[in-house]
């Protein structure tokens, strides 16, 4: 790989903002290929987490400053968000950069994207991940041509949406779980004990606080009927350190007790071995799919949360995965629907060898043509089209 395409000499400055864990690692691995891309002339700074520190940024303030849930913290911290908003759009102006990035986190990277704009129209200003603007409040794309001047989508249908709605120029680059495939996806040995008894069922409640409380007791009783119906299982339930103590904890009265894993390496040796699973909505819907695991999808919000989204969401689907492969492949049962009795139900035909598993099966295989897998990493996409828009390559 050619270590500079662009005029010798001359130093790049890319801005860069991500605010949450997994921009965190979006950005680092985009400032990892821009420096393979531009040479040693290139200059990060921004805001950013430790991934983004190992590549050399300087964050102008640590993101977990904006690590806040629920609306009354949200109300609570809101002066100094607007601080945090205010003082980035500063550096952003006074550093003058070739190009601003900003990564997911909307409600925060949005407002700092205006306010660069409206202080400096020459700084180009790229979307490193799209606003959901296909499932609510879609008058954002046609807003953010104001002020973004390219979307890199991860989603492959996202540039479609971008177009019909109005939005700025929009690119697939495609989800960071694309150069995962190898990692998730089973040996002959873990494939032969995939189809090996007793089952392996993955069962994955989220790993949100608020997930775990709604959805660990309903999916324990899930489980215990679900081997009521079909024999011996082996549960393996990942979580997240610091949630693991309250896990552990919640489910030491469950008729079918799981192994709990944390670690990301023991968690994807799990799907790798997976017959099934249940699981909550997010992204782990995805790396099943990828990783050929029958799912059935649950999901519980507060009433109030459910009468806001029934009221501005507009989706036929929830889960990352049947919205990626355009239907809805994975069961979704959804608030009170999610019962044990329901789940379990769903979950003995994938199970067993039956035209429901074969199902999830066949779709999941389309999913290398569908993102595209193989044919180019997201990270190098990516900075090809930042440095595009910057005007550094022609």
């Amino acid at each position: 790989m050619t270590p500079s395409r662009t005029t010798a000499g001359m130093e790049r400055r890319i801005f860069l903002i991500a605010t949450e864990e997994s921009g965190d690692r979006l950005g680092a691995n985009l400032m990892k290929v821009l420096r393979q891309r531009l040479g040693d002339g290139v200059r990060f700074e921004g805001v950013g987490g430790r991934a983004m520190a190992r590549e050399g940024l300087e964050s102008l303030f640590p993101i977990e400053e904006l690590s806040i849930i629920g609306l009354a913290a949200v109300v609570k911290d809101l002066p100094k968000i607007l601080g945090l908003i205010k003082e980035t759009a500063i550096a952003v102006a006074e550093a003058a950069p070739d190009i601003l990035v900003i990564i997911d986190s909307p409600d925060f990277t949005h407002r700092v994207a205006k306010r660069v704009r409206a202080k400096d129209r020459r700084i180009p200003i790229v979307d490193y991940v799209s606003p959901s603007v296909w499932a609510w409040r879609p008058g954002r794309a046609r807003a953010m041509v104001k002020y973004v001047d390219h979307v890199l989508a991860l989603l492959p249908f996202e540039p479609a949406a971008h177009a019909r709605l109005g939005g700025p120029p929009c690119s697939y680059v495609g989800h960071p779980l694309s150069e995962e495939v190898a990692a998730l996806r089973p040996d002959a040995e873990e494939m032969r004990r995939r189809n090996g008894m007793p089952p392996v069922v993955l069962v994955l409640p989220g790993s949100r606080s608020g997930e775990i409380g709604r959805h660990l007791d309903v999916f324990g009783a899930a489980m215990a009927r679900l081997a009521d119906q079909c024999g011996p299982l082996e549960l393996v339930l990942p979580t997240v350190p610091h949630l693991a103590g309250r896990v552990t904890a919640q489910t030491a009265a469950w008729t079918v007790q799981p192994r709990i894993v944390i670690d990301q390496a023991h968690k994807w040796a799990a799907f790798r071995q997976a017959r099934a699973a249940l699981a909550a909505s997010g992204t782990v819907t995805l790396e099943l799919a990828l990783a050929g695991v029958p799912t059935v999808l649950a999901y519980k919000v507060p009433l109030l949360e459910e009468l806001v989204v029934r009221m501005f969401v507009n989706y036929q689907t929830i889960g990352l995965a049947n919205l990626v492969l355009g239907e809805n492949v994975m069961p979704e049962i959804l608030q009170r629907d999610a019962t044990p009795e329901r789940l379990a139900a769903a979950l003995a035909p994938l199970i067993a060898d039956t035209p429901e598993r074969d199902r999830q099966l066949a779709a999941f295989a389309r999913l290398n043509h569908v993102m595209e897998i193989g044919s180019k990493r997201p990270s190098e996409a990516a900075a090809d089209i930042v440095i595009a828009v910057a005007g550094r390559e022609q």
